[in-house]
C-alpha cells in the first residue's frame, strides 16, 4: 500500500485522537465509575463521531474511516455505560 503524505498526516492524526481516548474507555469500562461524565455531551459526541463515520465513507476516505470507526465503538461503550448508570439513578426510590 502506497499512502501519499495525506494519508499519512491523516492516519497520524487517527492514531493520537484515537489512541488518545483508549485510556478513559479503559478505564470507564473497567472501574463503572461515570459520575464525572455528561450524559448529554457523550450522546452528542457519539452521534458526530457517527456522522464524521458516514461523511468518511461518504468521501471514502480510509484515515476518516479507520479513525472513527474506533472511536465510535469506545464512545458508545462509554455512553451505553452512563445511560444505564443515570437509569439506575433515576430508578432508585
Amino acid at each position: 500500500m502506497d499512502l501519499t503524505d495525506t494519508q499519512w498526516l491523516g492516519y497520524s492524526a487517527a492514531v493520537l485522537t484515537t489512541g488518545s481516548f483508549v485510556p478513559q474507555a479503559w478505564l470507564t469500562l473497567r472501574t463503572r465509575d461515570v459520575r464525572g461524565i455528561s450524559l448529554t455531551m457523550y450522546a452528542a459526541f457519539t452521534v458526530g463521531v457517527g456522522l464524521w463515520l458516514l461523511y468518511g465513507l461518504w468521501v471514502r476516505e480510509a484515515p476518516i474511516i479507520v479513525a472513527n470507526l474506533v472511536t465510535l465503538v469506545l464512545s458508545a461503550s462509554i455512553l451505553t455505560v452512563k445511560a444505564v448508570d443515570s437509569w439506575r439513578q433515576h430508578r432508585r426510590p
